[in-house]
């Protein structure tokens, strides 16, 4: 494993993007300033019991009146690209209708402070803050918030299109249509269960609007959305298990993506339309699955599949990590997660499995033979990081465990996707950290820490933690690498320029009596 910075520089392929991540949402805070807009996340994160500790995402990490100081820290960490996400009900407040100045003003500054400073802006359109106006008018689960969508990517298109280096329209239908419409763990809180199929279209149908829309504007950006996958493992040899983790394969992972790579929905989904009203037209399923410019992949651990309801949705552990999310509703399915026996886990439960970044992208080139170039657009670990003050009262965060999981994720992407890999055909374009600050976790509050950057809840302070400086230290090691392969063809032309010279006046002049 090559954990130290210079080791894994070396093995870096040449052009390969390393990016931080991050949401609106999760970050910004200042939800009543300057002509915002109330989202269903707003709402929902005021219900008592709706995130640990009742945590409020009022503040988050105060990234709005704080944007400059962390594009000052990404500089200073010498990434290649930055993927933010645009607001939804700053920009436009009701979902629909006029646009808000000051909130077109934000992202203008940010993309620009961006370029300024070398990083290559990554904008995502949506990432779960729908506008509230939406979602008291049914959410994803109503056609019309997919149309709201694609209007909403041309307003982004027109203000940012000459800026932005590449789109995300969705970020994680599979979450938003799991926690939100089937298990009510997020925002807007709905337990549909299977009866929440509409909500996976109309997302997906929003995403080919949002698409079209970009592509009608004549973005010069690559555009793309991003899903999370977690490889399906059987629990045990038991033909009911394996079973199980095909259907848990089906509802996380392929319903998702054959829709837009494929361009139609598995199989074996057409019996949901005795559960709801699902019947994608011809039209839609165009729209969904037009050729992308790239395709995302959120990647943080496979999943351990049983038959039969199990005690909960998630192992007991994760559960109480995460506070609800996830959590309830296992009875109502016929199989279970369970943990990875002898397996180190994260602050949220989650299994560190690095070996199985390899499986997802081999699966997804196995099943995707025409897979545009991917970026790993999240990818990171939660801890609970150690806090030490030093003899000056400075605070020091070793999170060697963080370290240790990047290297070991983004070794095995670059792996299994170079020649003899297990997914060579992929053409892997980059990895994105998640997250740059230790930010609001959704339903899981402040309690889940995922940052490069501590943040202190009473002053808002940011403080660098080792991942920080190992990142650094790989972006600065990479930077030599690429200098010492340019200077080399240099040196060489330089030799050669000097032989010729050394050749030439050396040389008999034409006509010169040979030496005796």
């Amino acid at each position: 494993m090559k954990a130290s910075a210079h080791d894994l520089a070396a093995i870096l392929p040449p052009g390969f993007t390393m990016g931080v991540a991050t949401a609106a949402f999760q970050i910004e805070g200042a939800l009543d300033e300057d002509g915002r807009g109330p989202s269903g996340w707003d709402v929902f994160a005021a219900m008592p019991g709706s995130i640990v500790n009742d945590h409020s995402p009022a503040m988050a990490c105060d990234h709005y009146h704080r944007m400059p100081e962390d594009v000052a820290l990404m500089k200073e960490l010498g990434i290649d690209s930055y993927r933010f996400s645009l607001s939804w009900p700053r920009i436009q407040p009701g979902g629909s209708g006029p646009v808000n100045p000051k909130g077109l003003d934000f992202y203008d500054r940010l993309i620009d402070l961006l370029l300024a400073n070398g990083i290559s802006p990554m904008a995502t359109l949506y990432h779960w803050d729908t506008p509230l106006e939406l979602d008291e008018a049914g959410g994803w689960m109503n056609r019309d918030t997919a149309y709201r969508l694609g209007e909403f990517a041309a307003i982004a298109a027109a203000a940012y299109g000459d800026r932005v280096v590449r789109w995300v329209t969705i970020n994680e239908p599979a979450t938003v249509s799991a926690n939100g419409y089937m298990l009510g763990v997020h925002a807007p809180g709905e337990a549909h269960m299977l009866k929440a199929l509409p909500s996976v279209h109309h997302q997906l149908l929003g995403h080919g609007l949002a698409m079209q829309a970009l592509r009608a504007a004549n973005v010069p950006g690559e555009v793309g959305l991003t899903n999370v996958y977690s490889p399906m493992v059987a629990a045990s040899i038991n033909p009911l298990d394996k079973v199980s983790a095909g259907l848990m394969d089906m509802a996380q992972n392929r319903l998702y993506a054959d829709p837009v790579l494929l361009g139609k929905y598995p199989d074996a989904i057409r019996a949901a339309t005795f559960f709801s009203s699902f019947s994608p037209s011809k039209e839609d399923m165009e729209l969904i699955s037009q050729p992308l410019d790239f395709y995302g992949l959120n990647y943080y651990m496979p999943t351990r599949v049983a038959a039969g309801p199990g005690d909960g949705a998630v192992p007991q552990g994760m559960a109480e990590a995460m506070g609800n999310d996830l959590n309830g509703g296992g009875s109502g399915t016929p199989f279970h997660v369970q943990s990875f026996p002898d397996t180190e886990i994260t602050a949220y439960g989650w299994p560190i499995k690095p070996d199985y970044m390899a499986v997802a992208l081999a699966e997804m080139a196995e099943r995707y033979p025409q897979l545009p170039p991917v970026y790993i657009t999240e990818g990171g670990a939660s801890f609970e990081d150690l806090e030490i003050h030093d003899g000056e009262g400075r605070l020091i965060v070793p999170d060697e465990r963080r370290v240790r999981y990047l290297a070991e994720h983004i070794e095995a992407a670059i792996e299994a996707t170079a020649p003899g890999g297990a997914a060579e055909s992929i053409e892997l374009r980059g990895y994105y950290v998640w997250s740059l600050l230790d930010n609001f976790e959704w339903s899981a509050g402040y309690k889940q820490q995922f940052g490069l950057l501590h943040v202190d809840r009473d002053t808002m302070e940011r403080t660098p933690k080792a991942s920080f400086h190992w990142l650094r230290e790989l972006m600065a090691a990479r930077n030599r690498k690429a200098d010492a392969l340019e200077a080399e063809p240099r040196a060489d032309k330089a030799a050669e320029a000097e032989a010729a010279g050394n050749s030439a006046a050396g040389a008999e002049p034409a006509g010169s009596p040979a030496a005796g």
